[in-house]
């Protein structure tokens, strides 16, 4: 069993950034294994997948939406990921989730709002 917590998130005016973090309750040889995601789901609509990043750290993933402006990263002796998001807009307004995933293991974090707003 892997419990995610995250933090970060909050109201940002367009054009600002935020930072999200996702911490691991496991050891550091585990949470490496894991492929890490980030989710969001804005109101109405499904859940869909921003960014993800294999265990190597150096393959990552981005959504056509996003790709250019988030940047994910995972620090596996720290057992975090994070996702740094700039010149962000009102449609990246959300709840966002992390996720560990190694076959049919999955996980998710508890999730946090993101609101881009004037």
């Amino acid at each position: 069993q892997v419990q995610l917590v995250q933090s970060g998130g909050g109201l940002v005016q367009p054009g600002g950034s935020l930072r999200l973090a996702c911490s691991a309750s496991t050891l550091p040889s585990v949470f490496m294994r894991y492929t890490m995601s980030w989710f969001r789901q804005a109101p109405g609509k499904e859940r869909e997948l921003v960014a993800d990043i294999r265990s190597t750290s150096a393959i990552t993933t981005y959504a056509d939406s996003v790709r250019g402006r988030f940047t994910i990263s995972r620090d596996n002796a720290r057992k975090t990921l994070t996702l740094q998001m700039n010149s962000l807009k009102p449609e990246d307004t959300g709840v966002y989730f992390c996720n560990a995933n190694l076959g049919l293991l999955d996980y998710w974090g508890q999730g946090t709002q993101v609101t881009v707003s004037s």
